[in-house]
């Protein structure tokens, strides 16, 4: 794959949230929560179009005025609480391939991640174009607690023990593996892969790491004033 090569953004929202009633298209910073996402994917060089997936209507009226394309609506099947956003994926790349030919790169901008920054797409593009046997890249961020120091389960006593345990008795963090979290600022696939496989980790996964300021995922009216919070200290800033 090359800098030449069709890289088409996509933005997958349903419009059954229950963590926040309406989540996709509620204001944030002026602007509903899907328009961050679709502004940034359009301000990306070197994505061909900007597709958005949803099964509202509602949602499809926003995403059209903040310039993305909705050329179908999702079936209902695949919006479910329990449906994975995965089948979600393979249904659009194979509209895609149907109607408008084969591309190179899926690239899956979720609007739940409405801080990410246009160089972050770009550096996860780049990390698929320099790793040609790369099937998929995941954004991430360093983890707070560790499951080898400060994450703990529970017996069937009750008692805590660690995740992870044998990391040669630790006692600081320092000396543990470092971890990360998995963020869903950006998701770069081969198509063909996602067609083919039935879950990320089926293959060979790159990482890009993105700073925490900028990889918050909005799942809570707690995360969702968060954001705001980000959104204007971003403001301030400048």
């Amino acid at each position: 794959m090359s800098d030449t090569s069709r890289c088409i953004a996509f933005i997958f929202a349903r419009g059954g949230s229950k963590g926040v009633p309406g989540k996709n298209v509620k204001e944030l910073a002026g602007r509903p929560l899907i328009a961050h996402s679709i502004m940034t994917a359009r301000a990306c060089r070197r994505l061909e179009t900007v597709i958005v997936s949803t099964d509202d209507p509602g949602i499809a009226d926003v995403a059209r005025a903040f310039g993305a394309e909705v050329p179908f609506m999702r079936p209902p099947h695949l919006a479910t609480d329990t449906a994975p956003e995965w089948l979600a994926w393979q249904h659009a790349i194979d509209w895609f391939q149907r109607e408008r030919g084969s591309f190179d790169a899926f690239v899956s901008l979720p609007a739940t991640s409405p801080l990410r920054a246009v160089s972050d797409v770009d550096r996860c593009l780049d990390a698929f174009i320099d790793c040609p046997d790369t099937d998929i890249v995941i954004t991430v961020r360093e983890s707070e607690r560790s499951p080898y120091f400060n994450m703990v389960r529970l017996d069937a006593s009750g008692h805590a023990r660690l995740v992870i345990e044998g990391a040669g008795g630790s006692a600081r963090r320092q000396d543990t593996p470092v971890v990360y979290d998995i963020t869903t600022v950006a998701y770069v696939a081969r198509p063909a892969f996602v067609l083919s496989a039935e879950r990320i980790f089926a293959g060979l996964v790159r990482t890009v790491e993105v700073p925490r300021e900028r990889s918050l995922d909005i799942d809570t009216p707690f995360d969702f004033r968060l954001a705001e919070f980000l959104m204007q200290d971003r403001v301030d800033s400048q």
